[in-house]
């Protein structure tokens, strides 16, 4: 049994010295046909890498051709399907911008963006992927109108928004934890201006209403007024928007505290 392994395993070995060596021979070529054939054939068995250096080497002998459209297509495909996205979406980009009258066009147009949002990272991370990603979903929709992925780029659009709205809420709790209830209190209202529809408007709220309060309580006779006014505003907003939220009763005491607070200032 072991005389079989060690035999299978040469056998193997020497096929795989010999596939490596036509390969060699074969980037050396001067046959273009070949190359391109082959390359197509790695492509369809899905060893991207090889057919990426073939297709590298073939671009500017069939630029102008059929062939040349084809291996400009696949090349953005090979990438993509590496996961390299910023640099498929490059090929994607320069294939629609190529050959615009193509039908792959539009695709291409849509693939591109479609990187972008593929490499938007973690919400934690710097987010300029992201708006990148929705500048070329939203540059897609303004070129193709008409087309059948309009859904799908509004619901991309929709995702990567709220990947920035997660973000600048995460920031404005941080600041919040920290204590600095004037940065605080800013970015929970550019959270509110900016995300009109926000499903964490409860929440946002609450915290605006103990941010105001504490915010006064550190502050200064002459500001002291409006902060903790600007507190019950906050604490009504919810009132009216959520009269059966969970955060109304832990707001009480505070609220009892600024309306006395209050009285005692006129």
């Amino acid at each position: 049994m072991i005389k079989k392994a060690v035999f299978y395993t040469f056998i193997l070995f020497a096929v795989m010295l010999t596939s490596c060596s036509k390969y060699q021979k074969l980037l050396k070529s001067t046959d273009n046909d070949l190359k391109y054939e082959t390359a197509m054939d790695f492509y369809e068995k899905k060893d991207y890498n090889r057919a990426l250096e073939l297709f590298d080497l073939l671009q500017a002998s069939f630029r102008g051709t059929g062939r040349g459209e084809e291996i400009s297509y696949h090349m953005a495909y090979s990438y993509y399907y590496l996961k390299d996205y910023t640099v498929a979406s490059f090929y994607f980009k320069r294939h629609a911008q190529t050959y615009p009258n193509s039908a792959r066009a539009e695709e291409c147009m849509f693939m591109n963006a479609y990187c972008y949002y593929l490499d938007s990272p973690k919400p934690s991370l710097d987010q300029s992927n992201t708006y990148l990603a929705i500048k070329e979903l939203q540059t897609f929709m303004d070129s193709y109108p008409k087309s059948e992925r309009i859904a799908e780029c509004n619901n991309l659009i929709d995702n990567l928004r709220e990947k920035l709205e997660l973000k600048d809420f995460n920031i404005a709790i941080l600041y919040y934890r920290m204590n600095d209830y004037e940065a605080a209190i800013t970015s929970f209202q550019n959270l509110m201006k900016n995300y009109p529809d926000t499903d964490r408007s409860e929440e946002i709220l609450y915290n605006m209403a103990v941010a105001y309060y504490e915010y006064a309580e550190k502050s200064i006779a002459g500001k002291q007024r409006e902060r903790y006014e600007l507190s019950l505003e906050s604490y009504n907003n919810l009132r009216f928007q959520y009269p059966e939220s969970s955060y109304l009763k832990s707001l009480e005491s505070i609220q009892a505290r600024t309306r006395n607070k209050l009285a005692n200032q006129n």
